[in-house]
């Protein structure tokens, strides 16, 4: 049966016009003067939409929409929020840039508002707060990204208390997306060959004020029935799933901004999911410009920029060479590569025809730029990934960071909104990259910053009853049980938050350790104590799914009822309720699993204060002013003596510390001391945690360079990255005759602060030139095993040069105390590359 479709929209006033374009921009996620418009056309139809403004529309009755087309106080608001909606469009950008200057941004998932439920958890939040903030800056860039018919699962727990999942469907035509149309007012649709198959994918729009989010759908009637369930659901499938999810992400994203008018000039990869788009704009730049591989790589490797999420081995894809085959062997013609030199591209150890492909190899070998997600994580992935770069000490692996940050009009909720605002100024709203606004927080007095978060608190618990009332009626219990829910929690009582994904590092069951130690807690009434969890485990993490379960049963102890809650399928809505309502904010990771976290920060710029293993971005923000830390940044081989430990230190804080500052009060019934440490908390978080900091760094240390480089290798019929593409293959060919044959120096076995030591050495090049090789003395301070540590480096420079080979030299400065060290090593030199940390090309005396 054919089935033929037309798409019906609401028959709104001219009046209410504004309502239609709002709703379908996300704009309104962070903007609570533009959601209360919503609120007040229909709040029953708010409520019944699961506060999906461009659903909401549909639900108003069409008597409702004419008599709010005549009531002139409503009509008044939607004018000023909406001339709110037309300046901050207009409003001149923090980016002073080219338009002409895309980037692309490719994530593969994005979350931004619940009414668009493409995301999982950390990953996709902090990519949509990445959205935001571009568009706040006004950056010339747009996000891609695939439409899930699906999105990530609902959760739900059975009478046992173990998680069940189930897959609603997402209906496009009342979320705030759009189809992309051509100039005919046909849908814009890109293909993308998979093993032999033409699939098909159209493209939406999804406004975020300034900025566009494109997302790529294959459930369309071209498609045959395996191929529509392609973008059905977020993680999901089995392996062959996700490789044809992220050729359509990669390959397919750079085609779908073709398709709708888009050259983008960087593309930033947020994780490998998307490292397939190197190869696609290599193939194109080879077919367009006449390019060879090495020479398309060359010009576009100066244009890349990968960010890499997480130092868990299973959060970086690998696909067995049998997909690689089936999905790539027929790209070898269009790229000039053998099957080998292709495959070494996802390889650590190119020669090992046993290794799988990586996705995150792929993504650090075709991007001239790369970092981690905090300081910390930074390190841990130049650890991880140095086998690409060998012979190059760890510290020197090009993989940079940039400590993630959360967008605050999201994230802080409008009843401290309003608080901030009234006391930092306008200027806190019109210019958000001012991070000194911050240090006004000391102008809101204790009682009002006090009395804000309490009623942030009872809200809360409000939400958390209701939820749990949900919870009850699904499972049948009888309206005498219900009222179990009316008695959960406290308004009043100390608050404690645990919600995050439930994997087994994050340890959520961390405070479950001791049971009889952690009911004494609970059962004071004096100091009474309450904890809140919520989160997902992955669909086959089962290990997840038992902490999930142990935490249930514990929950539903009769000496526990009440006191601590586990709340069903943790989202952003809930995410908002306990970042702001919650006292203490928990977070129990293995160091050094936990590459950032974000949540945390949610929190902190609430007031809400982090008690935290030092992981992440806690690591760096930690102070005793703010928060708590568990354990001083210890890691153990030993899990099981970790987990003791650390769950003992963090029973000890909560009794020695936390309880007691909470519920220490002055005269006037205010917590002063705790006071104290929420202003600390939301002064640094604010200032240094926010996305606005986060992204201006990405600008000036990777987008500004990245889009200087695209200007500079692509000018003339890119010339300059022939030459550099001509360059590298010489080196290769000539590295095996590069030798440091002799070094030889002034120092003594003792020298005095001062002295001048002058280093030399012979040196062999081969058929290079002195011009076209980096000679270094690389030195410093040398630790109790041997290794040079903080090492400096200095360039020694070229001179006589005798049989075939040059002397260099150089003169450095004994300037600190101790046993220091040097060695001389040779690296690639030229004025088109990046950095000279290339794999393979680095030569040591």
């Amino acid at each position: 049966m054919k089935i033929l479709t037309h798409t019906i929209k609401p028959k709104i006033p001219e009046a209410l016009a504004p309502l239609e374009e709002m709703a379908h921009n996300l704009w309104i996620s962070w903007n609570f003067d533009a959601i209360m418009l919503f609120i007040r056309l229909d709040y029953d139809v708010w409520a019944l939409s699961r506060q999906n403004p461009a659903k909401m529309l549909g639900m108003v009755s069409q008597e409702r929409f004419e008599e709010v087309a005549t009531d002139d106080s409503f009509l008044a608001a939607l004018r000023e929020v909406y001339g709110k909606f037309e300046a901050y469009k207009n409003a001149q950008p923090w980016y002073k840039g080219g338009y002409q200057d895309s980037i692309a941004y490719f994530s593969m998932e994005y979350g931004m508002d619940s009414s668009l439920p493409i995301y999982s958890g950390g990953l996709g939040i902090l990519s949509g707060d990445h959205m935001k903030t571009s568009s706040d800056l006004g950056l010339p860039l747009v996000g891609v990204g695939l439409l899930y018919r699906q999105g990530y699962f609902r959760q739900y727990l059975n009478a046992d208390g173990f998680q069940q999942e189930e897959y609603p469907e997402n209906d496009w035509y009342n979320m705030p997306v759009r189809r992309c149309e051509d100039a005919e007012g046909q849908p814009v649709k890109i293909t993308v060959d998979m093993a032999g198959e033409q699939i098909v994918a159209q493209v939406w729009e999804v406004k975020v004020g300034r900025a566009s989010l494109y997302l790529l759908d294959t459930n369309i009637d071209e498609n045959a029935p395996s191929n529509r369930t392609i973008t059905a659901t977020l993680y999901g499938g089995d392996k062959e799933t996700r490789i044809r999810q992220e050729i359509l992400l990669g390959i397919g994203g750079i085609r779908a901004l073709k398709a709708v008018g888009i050259n983008p000039v960087v593309a930033h990869m947020n994780e490998g999911h998307a490292a397939f788009l190197g190869l696609e704009r290599i193939r194109e730049t080879m077919a367009e410009k006449g390019l060879s591989f090495a020479q398309a790589a060359q010009a576009l490797w100066a244009t890349n920029i990968f960010t890499t999420h997480t130092p868990v081995p299973a959060g970086n894809e690998r696909f067995g060479i049998d997909l690689m085959d089936k999905y790539f062997r027929g790209w070898l013609a269009s790229l000039g590569l053998d099957w080998k030199a292709f495959l070494s591209l996802g390889r650590e150890r190119p020669n090992d025809d046993a290794e799988p492909f990586c996705m995150t190899v792929l993504a650090l070998k075709l991007s001239a730029y790369a970092n981690g997600v905090s300081e910390l994580h930074g390190h841990v992935s130049r650890d991880m990934w140095k086998e690409i770069w060998p012979g190059l000490p760890t510290n020197e692996v090009p993989i940079g960071y940039v400590t993630n940050g959360v967008h605050p009009r999201t994230w802080i909720p409008y009843t401290l909104l309003e608080v901030l605002d009234r006391y930092f100024g306008p200027r806190f709203a019109e210019e958000p990259t001012n991070l000194d606004i911050w240090d006004r927080i000391d102008r809101i007095s204790d009682d009002e910053l006090w009395r804000t978060h309490e009623r942030r608190r009872e809200r809360l618990v409000v939400f958390a009853r209701d939820r749990l009332k949900k919870e009850m009626r699904r499972m049948g219990v009888s309206e005498k049980g219900l009222a179990r829910a009316d008695d959960a929690l406290s308004p009043s009582a100390l608050t404690i938050s645990f919600a995050r994904r439930f994997a087994t590092y994050k340890r959520g069951n961390l405070l479950l350790s001791d049971p009889d130690r952690l009911l004494r807690l609970l059962s004071d009434k004096d100091r009474p104590l309450q904890i809140i969890f919520a989160g997902k485990a992955h669909p086959h993490d089962m290990p997840g799914k038992e902490i999930i379960k142990e935490l249930v049963h514990f929950s539903r102890r009769d000496d526990v009822a009440g006191r601590i809650v586990f709340l069903e399928d943790y989202d952003m809505t809930m995410a908002r309720y306990m970042t702001s309502g919650s006292d203490v904010w928990l977070n129990t990771p293995r160091r050094p699993l936990e590459a950032s976290g974000t949540s945390g920060m949610k929190a902190g710029m609430n007031g809400v204060l982090n008690c935290s293993v030092l992981d992440g971005w806690w690591a760096e923000g930690y102070t005793p002013e703010c928060g708590w830390a568990i354990g001083k940044g210890e890691e153990y081989a030993d899990t099981e003596l970790q987990d003791e430990i650390e769950s003992k230190a963090l029973y000890d804080l909560l009794e020695r510390e936390i309880l007691p500052t909470f519920y220490e009060r002055g005269r006037d019934g205010l917590p002063r001391d705790w006071i104290k440490m929420m202003k600390a908390s939301i002064h640094d978080v604010g200032k240094r945690f926010s996305f606005h900091r986060t992204l201006m760094e990405y600008t000036d240390r990777y987008y500004l360079p990245a889009l200087a480089n695209a200007r500079e290798l692509g000018s003339g019929g890119y010339e300059r990255a022939k030459a550099v593409a001509d360059y590298l293959d010489a080196a290769r060919r000539e590295w095996a005759n590069v030798a440091i044959e002799d070094v030889r120096s002034t120092a003594k076995p003792v020298m005095e602060r001062g002295d001048k030591v002058r280093v030399e050495a012979r040196v062999r090049i081969g058929a290079l030139r002195p011009e076209q090789v980096l000679v270094e003395l690389y030195h410093g301070p040398v630790s109790s095993t041997g290794d040079i540590y903080d090492p400096a480096r200095a360039e020694m420079k070229a001179g006589k040069s005798q049989g075939g080979a040059y002397e260099y030299s150089v003169e450095v400065a004994c300037e600190s105390t101790g046993q220091h060290g040097y060695s001389v090593r040779v690296l690639p030199c030229h004025e088109g590359l990046v950095h000279p940390f290339i794999p393979g090309l680095v030569r040591w005396a």
